[in-house]
């Protein structure tokens, strides 16, 4: 049973529905497995509390 997890901004439910069934289907076909024994796991991360470089996402965002 594979176990994909994706770390991404807040999404709303739709958002999430869309890229459950994209991963799913498209890791199916690669893997040779079926849909159905892919796991999905989405991890939403705010901003603040991603860092690239030295500067927290939150804060680059505001300067660009």
């Amino acid at each position: 049973m594979p176990v994909i997890t994706i770390d991404a901004p807040p999404l709303n439910k739709e958002q999430k529905r869309e890229i459950v069934n994209s991963f799913a289907k498209s890791a199916s076909k690669i893997i040779g497995l079926p849909v159905s024994a892919m796991v999905i796991i989405i991890n939403e991360v705010e901003s603040e509390n991603v860092g690239v470089g030295d500067t927290l996402l939150c804060d680059r965002q505001h300067s660009e």
